[in-house]
């Protein structure tokens, strides 16, 4: 029996709604290894939306002529330095950003890790969102999202992937 994929659909109610005028196709992948182990982002933030350490998710945004998988897999290879098998799609988070006027289409994927090289990094995740490697079994990640949801971006992160990563466990254990 196969789990459908999950839809949901999100608002902002940290900062008020003034006007979206930006739509961002991403991707994101909940990534685990065959030892139980999950891989997640960690970002340290002090920018518009304030001060705060968060757990996240590996991915971003999908560029102009590529497709989901070909942006995924970039994108986990640039942040944790990660190539995947992707299983599955989880479903997609609609998602919004009030305070930078953005909408977001997150695409969620199951991947397993096959093996990890270097990173590469842009300049932006070195040096202003100081993004590192998590490794977390399962529960750990579910407590890492609660504490980082005492910022009002950990509460709008919390409630993208806290759903996602329910979906991902039942997926796995299937």
């Amino acid at each position: 029996m196969m789990i459908d994929e999950i839809y949901i659909e999100l608002k902002d109610e940290e900062w008020p709604l003034e006007y979206i005028d930006n739509v961002r196709n991403i991707v994101r992948a909940v990534v685990f290894d065959d030892e139980g182990m999950f891989y997640f982002v960690r970002v340290e933030r002090d920018d518009d939306f304030g001060k705060a350490t968060l757990i996240e998710t590996s991915g971003g945004g999908v560029e102009k002529d590529e497709d989901l998988p070909s942006a995924l897999r970039r994108e986990l290879r640039e942040e944790l330095g990660a190539e995947v098998d992707i299983l599955g799609k989880i479903g997609i988070v609609s998602d919004y950003y009030n305070l930078i006027h953005r909408h977001n289409i997150n695409n969620y994927f199951l991947c397993r890790a096959k093996s990890f090289k270097e990173r590469h990094l842009t300049l932006a995740e070195e040096r202003s969102f100081h993004l590192s490697i998590l490794k977390l079994f399962y529960a750990e990640a579910i407590k890492e999202y609660r504490i980082r949801s005492i910022s009002k971006l950990g509460k709008l992160i919390a409630k993208r992937e806290v759903p996602i990563l329910l979906q991902a466990k039942k997926m796995l254990e299937e």
